[in-house]
């Protein structure tokens, strides 16, 4: 499979399907990595797929071939600081270092990609530094330029830096890699689907009943009726299996405006057997979104608080999101300090409308896994 996924090594769509097969037969697919990765796809000693440094976007065979050419003649890369000084920056330029990054080909250096971004001016401008010096044939007076001991903590001063969210994290990969690696969007709402009782569509079973299932919208196509109308057939994943949904005529106007590429939505409808791909298949009757749901749910959020680390910072937050919303989902906050905690419900003129943007406001400010709808 590693030998597939090489010879569409500058083809991304296929490399998603090939991807999605190889997960399909349980094969291990890890990060490219700086310090094991080849230009093509490879498999290590614990018999994982690697992925390919040449299938990332913005990296091409040039800088691939001197990160690899460097790593063979003088060892593995210890940091980000420690590659940027030993590499060929002319060919490993700026944007193919952050399209490293966002790839997760630092990953296994122990660093969080927060933290390497904010490294990375420095990183190149030590290094730059340096080759001037070295270029000059001078030592630098103030030692500016000389690259850190082992044993020193090089990130020290960039550990402030505000870490991705698990969505950054994703959005990051599709932009460098054309998919998401290390995760599924839907994976940050799993709790959310087990609240509303969605079924997984691994689980889908063919019933004129209706349905309701969540995903995300990976594709969207029209196509005309016999009679000339336009219907859609929405391809909808969920991480455990993918679903073609057919939209008719009659239902189309009602739901097109929510139908978009990447969009995490709820969809009821009449599952059948799909004859042809001998698979099932799925007839829309409704779509909502995320918000949609929450809202007619009555879903609450729940957010936890912990009396040492509660801030000015986090009660702006709290209190911007808020603003005295009328409409909405009811707020509970979960308060606790070393001896006791306890459960404040909100009044009712303090809610929050349910809009994806003001949650994740809320997870940066006080932790993914503390802001949570039940």
């Amino acid at each position: 499979m590693a030998a597939v996924l090489s010879s569409e090594l500058h083809d991304t769509d296929k490399i998603v399907t090939l991807i999605e097969e190889c997960r399909r037969m349980k094969l291990p697919i890890v990060n490219p990595d700086v310090n094991s990765g080849e230009y093509r796809f490879s498999v290590n000693t614990n018999n994982q797929i690697v992925y390919g440094l040449g299938a990332i976007k913005g990296l091409g065979e040039g800088p691939v071939e001197s990160i690899t050419q460097t790593r063979q003649e003088t060892g593995p890369f210890r940091n980000l600081f420690d590659f940027c000084a030993r590499v060929d920056l002319r060919k490993v330029n700026k944007r193919a270092l952050e399209a490293l990054i966002k790839a997760g080909s630092f990953d296994a250096l122990g660093e969080s990609r927060a933290v390497l971004m904010a490294a990375l001016p420095d990183a190149v401008q030590a290094a730059e530094q340096q080759l001037q010096n070295n270029s000059a044939g001078i030592d630098d007076l103030f030692g500016l330029g000389e690259q850190p001991a082992h044993d020193e903590d090089v990130y020290a001063n960039f550990r402030q830096a505000e870490e991705w969210s698990f969505r950054e994290r994703l959005q990051a990969e599709k932009e460098t890699l054309g998919l998401y690696l290390t995760g599924h969007p839907i994976d940050e709402f799993e709790k959310d689907l087990e609240s509303l009782n969605c079924k997984r569509l691994m689980n889908l079973v063919v019933d004129k009943s209706p349905q309701l299932v969540a995903g995300m919208i990976i594709g969207v196509r029209y196509v005309k009726t016999k009679s000339g109308n336009k219907m859609a057939i929405i391809s909808l994943d969920d991480r455990t299996a993918r679903i073609d949904v057919t939209v008719f005529s009659k239902t189309l106007p009602e739901v097109e405006s929510k139908m978009e590429k990447d969009a995490i939505v709820f969809i009821r409808g009449e599952v059948e057997a799909d004859e042809f791909s001998g698979g099932q298949r799925m007839r829309c009757e409704s779509i909502m979104t995320l918000a949609e749901m929450r809202a007619r749910s009555e879903m609450k959020l729940h957010i936890h608080i912990h009396a040492e680390q509660w801030s000015k910072a986090q009660k702006d937050c709290l209190q911007s999101v808020l603003q005295e919303n009328t409409e909405g989902s009811r707020v509970r906050l979960h308060y606790s300090n070393e001896s006791a905690c306890c459960e404040l419900k909100l009044g009712g003129e303090w809610r929050i409308e349910p809009e994806d943007e003001k949650i994740q406001q809320l997870k940066r400010c006080f932790g993914e896994q503390n802001v949570q709808f039940q």
